[in-house]
């Protein structure tokens, strides 16, 4: 497991980098992509272009595909936390003190969406 984590973590790093590498248009000396649309043409520098390509749509995909796994797991301890058996909620309560902050983690991304409150912030 701790292998999993220090893998995630670096494709996280990965990431972060070329995220932020999309300000960095033009410092690098590499070319800009031209574009047009509707509301006229622009460029985009290399930085966001990898950004864009690293966050496809097949990507998205999975991202939401994983999160609502856990949302699943979250929602059966919901679910067992409710009973009348101790033996069940106990545990089940317990293990919402653990993946609570999970949860408010996942959530952070969609902080600027409508319906999101401000206690759910860490």
């Amino acid at each position: 497991m701790d292998d999993l984590v220090q893998w995630l973590g670096k494709q996280l790093d990965e990431d972060e980098r070329v995220a932020r590498g999309t300000g960095e248009e033009g410092r690098r000396g590499e070319p800009f992509r031209v574009f047009a649309g509707e509301s006229g043409a622009g460029v985009i520098g290399p930085g966001v272009v990898e950004h864009i390509a690293r966050h496809s749509p097949a990507r998205v995909l999975r991202e939401v595909d994983a999160k609502r796994q856990v949302l699943a797991i979250v929602q059966v301890h919901i679910d067992a936390a409710a009973s009348t058996d101790y033996m069940l909620s106990g545990p089940a309560k317990m293990a919402l003190v653990v993946l609570k902050p999970v949860v408010v983690a996942l959530a952070m991304p969609y902080a600027d969406r409508p319906g999101y409150r401000e206690e759910w912030r860490p």
